[in-house]
């Protein structure tokens, strides 16, 4: 398994009011983080957040193309970005849920503490297939067909790409020492967007394998 120190490019936060940033998902313009009591927009090129929708938003978050998904106790809700409604929920494939992600019509939901990752029905709630991990699943992200997770455990945290096929880790790209991820999202280019917990900030990391563009 390759191994290489996460490269921090910028730093978001801590944002006034939000003690927590739990899920992170990216809607091609904006980062949407879940604090808790709210959804919070913001623009990582300016750095200043944009919008909030109010909501229980505990866990994580995904978008897929047109709707937010937040995970809020034992349940997912679908919610319309630019109103706050939730349209509808779904049932959490276990308690204790923390990470989500959207990737060709299947929601994948981290389990932190079984180390789980499952492959989700976004319409029922039906589990399509699970992945195991051996850490803490904190948040999971898909770039061009790479699946990763973020983990945090005893103080330690890495972004880890799996195979999906087995869940074998190919590569893990490893944080500063007592710098945790709490959710994780990739942009679809070269960087990955990763909640800092009660830290209260965002980061983004550059992806190993692709370049950032030229100035």
């Amino acid at each position: 398994m390759k191994r290489t120190p996460a490269k921090i490019l910028r730093e978001y936060g801590p944002f006034p009011g939000v003690g927590c940033v739990h899920g992170v998902t990216f809607d091609g313009r904006q980062v949407w983080f879940a604090t808790g009591e709210q959804l919070v927009a913001l623009d990582p090129e300016s750095g200043k957040t944009a919008r909030s929708l109010a909501m229980v938003a505990n866990a994580g978050t995904a978008f897929d193309g047109k709707h937010l998904f937040q995970i809020a106790n034992n349940q997912i809700q679908k919610v319309d970005p630019d109103s706050g409604q939730v349209l509808s929920t779904i049932p959490a494939p276990e308690p204790d849920c923390s990470g989500m992600a959207w990737a060709e019509g299947s929601l994948w939901v981290g389990a932190y503490r079984t180390r789980k990752i499952h492959q989700v029905n976004p319409d029922t709630g039906r589990v399509l297939r699970t992945l195991d991990s051996n850490r803490f699943v904190t948040g999971v992200t898909w770039v061009d067909g790479e699946l990763w997770h973020g983990t945090w455990e005893e103080g330690q945290s890495d972004l880890r790409q799996l195979d999906a096929r087995t869940g074998e880790v190919l590569q893990s790209v490893d944080m500063p020492e007592g710098v945790g991820v709490s959710g994780l999202e990739s942009d679809g280019a070269t960087r990955f967007f990763c909640g800092g917990g009660e830290s209260g900030k965002i980061r983004a990391v550059q992806h190993p394998g692709k370049a950032p563009a030229a100035a």
